[in-house]
Parts: structure tokens; sequence; C-alpha cells
């Protein structure tokens, strides 16, 4: 194959900084210029067994015991130990059913939003899935700046150390994250061995918290009866209670934390030996028993730790300014088991809660660059960690700052991230149960969204503050990704290319005297289109009639995708005309991407006929940026021009 020389780079050699910050990051349109690396890096995963794996979604999931218990106190009072109990069928019934199918049909940790993606094509399908991120990025920024809201408030309020720090939660708070977001930008690394002490340590402290709780309860006599009794004087009998209990149970929703994150860490999880790409069993069933076993724990913990909480502490200190606060847990530690366990306790809080934001940084840097910079909506440095862990960072710092690092405030928007991801996941797994004519299961799934749907709904009436951020995150996501997308518009985007035999016969055939293209959009195909066309093209040109042409044909599939490999089928019509077939996106992107593979091939330049496209530059514009077709040729040359900076190698294109 024949190669012509580059010339010599004059391009200065990227600084140490912008090295290190795109560090496992190719440049694109780089080394030959026609096709960039566009596919993501693939950290290399260890698999561990399904229970380690559980620790590291469990620093997320079971962190919320840090908090839960007394948001729920403040949410449905003396009726908290019901509503909790509400909460864990919904979990146990509902939730774990609908993401142990999700583990099923997403094996590799693409979750829910994935299962719907394939389900939509085109720009709704991409809009779809930018407002799914931005409630998924809602939940996890939020998992972030609350759990370090409230690992802070344990800092604050323990008895050692309140008076220094008395006031100053908000700068504690920034501290954390900040903190966290210099761990990413070292690396982060053997998260899972963290994660399993952390998880181990704090499950055993509040197993200690627990049974010390009950026996107070179970001693004292008269506090089962004090709330039986006030809880009959409330609320009357026992159905008003569930009645009640049902309508408190949305502001209840955070319990329901972790699926999502429990089914992105599936890569992580060893599975069988014999295990394949396509079908890993052993992963499936190994997932479900972590997902199974984690729900089963934490549906304990929140069962006892709402009953002895709601029991043992003072209504008035669950309030703004109580010393439960935000720590309901650590207040039964301290009074219960003294400031020396309290102490330790507190310290395994902080150190999981924070761990909490890790695992939700994570799950942002796992979700946001395998969509956002495939569907051309993101920079290409999107890809890299450490950019995006300082964006994730800022934006952090920003919700910190609005919510004023109140655990209470940040409830609402975090329990509206999670509920929209879970009743995603219900709809998606009911759609996939009917697309396998599995009448019982599509019937239960489709109850199971129809009860998260109504959570979520409730939620966003009584709270609506979550919504709102939610939906600033989506407003934002949505901006910044259709102003990223115009910005690289004139992008080659082409991941690969491949020709079949035929069409490389073309190409070295032409390569013996001069590569001339007719780019063609197909109509009839008979005889006469072929034949008027090259006349038309020798008349605009002025050219001979001895030059011979081959017809190029772009067929437009999704021009929502952003990019795609191309493959280059020839034939023979009506025995005369050579004609190359592609299928792609976007019909200049695809021209330019041949051109450059065929110059590469043959060592030769070659030339590309149009005819001026008619109408409106600026209609045709937008019929490129959203249809992949308009101003062909001008789009054609400028994508020609960004990829190969040297026009004594750049492909020619003509106009007539």
């Amino acid at each position: 194959m024949a190669t012509t020389e580059h010339p010599p780079s004059t391009e200065h050699p990227p600084s140490r900084l912008r090295t290190w910050m795109l560090e496992g990051l190719s440049d694109m349109g780089k080394a030959g210029g026609q096709v960039g690396p566009h596919t993501e890096p693939t950290p290399g995963h260890h698999p561990q067994r399904w229970w380690r794996v559980m620790c590291l979604t469990g620093v997320d999931y079971f962190s919320t015991l840090g908090y839960q218990p007394g948001i729920a106190a403040l949410a449905a009072g003396l009726l908290s130990p019901i509503a909790t109990i509400v909460l864990v069928i919904v979990t146990l019934a509902g939730a774990l059913p609908v993401y142990r199918r999700v583990a099923e049909e997403s094996p590799h940790g693409e979750g829910s939003i994935a299962m719907l993606e394939r389900l939509l094509s085109f720009w709704q399908g991409k809009l779809f899935v930018l407002t799914l991120l931005g409630f998924a990025a809602t939940d996890f920024l939020i998992t972030i700046t609350l759990s370090a809201a409230d690992a802070s408030t344990h800092l604050v309020e323990n008895p050692h150390l309140t008076s220094a720090l008395h006031g100053h939660q908000m700068v504690i708070t920034l501290f954390l994250v900040a903190l966290l977001g210099a761990v990413f930008l070292k690396g982060f690394l053997e998260a899972i061995g963290v994660a399993t002490a952390l998880v181990g340590t704090y499950l055993a402290l509040n197993l200690v918290v627990v049974v010390a709780g009950l026996y107070h309860v179970v001693t004292a006599g008269h506090v089962i009866t004090d709330w039986s009794s006030a809880l009959t004087a409330e609320h009357g009998n026992v159905f008003v209670m569930i009645g009640v209990a049902l309508i408190v149970f949305p502001k209840l929703a955070l319990g329901l934390s972790g699926f999502e994150t429990g089914v992105a860490v599936m890569p992580h999880v060893k599975g069988d030996e014999n295990d394949t790409e396509e079908r890993p069993t052993g992963r499936i069933r190994d997932t479900k028993k972590l997902l199974t076993t984690a729900a089963l724990i934490m549906s304990a913990f929140l069962i006892t730790t709402s009953f002895i909480t709601t029991l043992l502490i003072p209504a008035d200190e669950f309030k703004a300014g109580g010393q439960a606060n935000g720590r309901a847990l650590a207040f039964l530690a301290h009074e219960y088991l003294g400031n020396a366990f309290g102490t330790v306790y507190d310290v395994s809080t902080i150190a999981i809660l924070w761990f909490a934001g890790a695992s939700a940084m994570a799950g942002l840097l796992n979700l946001m660059p395998r969509y956002l910079p495939r569907y051309g909506m993101a920079p290409h440095w999107a890809r890299a960690v450490r950019p995006m862990v300082i964006v994730f960072t800022l934006v952090a710092f920003l919700v910190t700052w609005i919510f004023d690092a109140n655990v209470d405030a940040q409830g609402g928007a975090y329990a509206t991230g999670v509920l929209v991801l879970i009743s995603s996941a219900a709809i998606a797994v009911t759609i996939a149960a009917r697309k396998a004519n599995q009448r019982g299961w599509t019937v239960t799934f489709g109850i199971i969204a129809v009860v998260f749907l109504y959570t979520t709904v409730v939620n966003v009436i009584e709270r609506p503050d979550g919504v709102k951020i939610g939906a600033c995150f989506i407003v934002g996501i949505i901006l910044v990704s259709l102003l990223s997308r115009l910005a690289r518009a004139f992008e080659l985007r082409v991941t690969s290319v491949s020709m079949d035999p035929m069409a490389e016969r073309f190409a070295r055939d032409m390569a013996s005297r001069k590569i001339r293209f007719i780019a063609n959009e197909p109509d009839r195909r008979d005889k006469a289109e072929y034949r008027d066309k090259i006349e038309q093209i020798r008349a605009d040109n002025e050219m001979p009639e001895q030059e011979d042409f081959v017809f190029v044909e772009v067929t437009v599939t999704d021009p929502s995708e952003f990019e795609a490999g191309l493959t280059v089928r020839g034939e023979v019509l009506h025995n005369r005309y050579r004609v190359l077939t592609l299928e792609s996106a976007s019909i200049p992107n695809a021209l330019a991407a041949l051109l450059l593979h065929v110059r590469d091939m043959t060592g030769c330049t070659p030339h590309i006929y149009f005819e001026w496209t008619e109408g409106s530059p600026f209609a045709n514009f937008l019929r490129f940026f959203l249809f992949g077709q308009g101003e062909v040729a001008p789009v054609t040359r400028e994508v020609l021009r960004e990829a190969e900076p040297d026009p004594s190698r750049r492909p020619r294109v003509h106009t007539g």
C-alpha cells in the first residue's frame, strides 16, 4: 500500500498540566487525521466477591442511616416506625424485584437509563436520556453534598468539638467536598477494600446502638405504652394510622437510595469462570445476591432504628437546632453508650458519609462520560476523569451554598432524584417483560411502576425544591450539550472505515489515474440519473469526456447519533456505473471520512464533486445539524479542513 510521509509537526508539546489533566485520554483527530479514537478508555476491573462489592454500593445505601431516622421522625412523627415499615415493604416487594430484573437486562452496569435508551431513537431518545441524566446528576450530586453536610453535622455536634466548631458547618462541608475532589484528582484506587472496612465497622457499631436502644425500650416498659397511647390519641385507630403512613411514606424515599449504584457496580462482581461478555450468568446471579442481601440488611436497620429513635428521643430534638437533627443514632450512641463510644460512632459515621460522596462521584464519572461525549454533547475532555472531577466539585460547592449545608433542606431534592431513577427502572422492566411476553411480570412491574410514579408525584408536590434543582440540572445539561454539539458540528466523528472488496477495487483502480468521486443523492437510480449527473459535473467543471468517476451515495440513518463506524460497499449498476454506498448519521462526515481513508489507503489525493445546495444557508445548516444533511459541500470541506490541517494532503472538494 502506497503511503505518504507526514510533514514535520510544528505544534508545541502539551504542557505538563494539560498532560496530567487529560491523562489516559488520547486526542481526537491526531495520528493520521481521518478518524479519532472516540471509544472510551476502559479501566481494567479486578473482579471481587459479591459481598465485597456490596460494601462499595453499601457506602451509599447504608450511610443513609446517618440521617434517615431523623428525617423519618420529622416527616412522620410518632408514625415513623409504621411509615418505615411501608418503606420496607415497597423496598422488598417493589424496588428489589425491579433492580433484580435490571441486573438481568443490563449485566454490564448500564442500568435502567441504557434500557430505556434502547427503546427510543432519534432526537426524542437523546432528549429523554438527557432528562434522566439530569435526575441522575441530582441524585449523585445531592448524595455528595447531603452526605458531606451530615458528616459535618456529626462533627459539629460531637460533645468534644461542639464549642470549637459550632457555626462553622458550611466551611466544614465545603472542606469535605473539596477533599473528596482532591482524592479523585490524585487517583481513586482500592475503593472496594476501603468500602469493606468502612461498611463492616459502621454496621457493627449500628448493631451495638440498636441492641442498646432496644434494651432500653424493653427495660423501660412505659416507653412503649406512652408511644402507643400518644399514637392512638393522635390518630384514633390502626386503619387511620396505616392510611396516614401511606400518605407520609413518600417523604421517607431517601431509604430507597443505592439500588441504581448496586447495578452500576456490576462489572466489579466476579461471577463464574465460564461467564462470557454476552451472557455473564454468574455475575447476574451474584449481583442479585448483592441487591437482596443489601436490601434485607437495610430493611432490618430501617425498622429497628426508626423504632428506637422515635421512642427514645424527644420530638423537639429532631427539629432544626436540636441535638438529634441529622444525627439521631449518634444522639443515642452518646446518650446510652457514653461519649467515648459516641465519638467512635461519630468518626465511623463521618467516614462512611464522606465515602458515600466518593461512591456518588464514581457514579457520576461512570455515567456522564458514557453518554454525553458519545452524543457529541460534551467536549472531548469530558472523557477524562480529572476535568470532570473539577466540574462536579464546583457544582457541589454551588449546591452546598444554595442549601446552606442543611441536611433536611436537601432531602427533597435527593428523594426526587432517587424516585425518578427507580420509576424509570420500573417502567423499563415493565416494557422488557411485555416484549418477552411475560404477562404476569408485566402486570406486576406495571403495578410497581404506578406505585413509584405516585410516590414521585407526591414527593414533587410536597417538596418542589427537589424537582426545581433537578430541572436546573436538566436545563443545564441540555443547554450545555446542545452548545457543545454545535461547537463540534464540524468535527470528524467516524470511529472507523471499512471497505468491502468491490469498493476497495474501485479505489485502487482509480489510483492509477486520478481519484474522482461524485456525491449523488440517490433518487430513481436508473441509467438516466447517473448519465445526466456525469454530464452535468463535466459541464460545470469543464472536464474532458475521458475522465471517469465513481459515485458516492450516503443514506442517513439516525441523525441524532454523533459517532459510529462506516462501512463502504461497492456495486456496479446498469453494467456501467460504479457506485459506493454508505450509511451514516451525517452525509458530510461520511464523505470526509471516506476521502481521508482512500487517501491513506492509496497514497493519492482524491477529488469529490458536488452540486450547490439550493435554499437558505442558515436553513440548510440547521438541516445538517439536526438531520445530517443540507449544506453538504461546504460542510464536507470544513470537516476535512479540521481533520487535516495540511492543505497539501487534504482531499479536494469541487462545487459547480
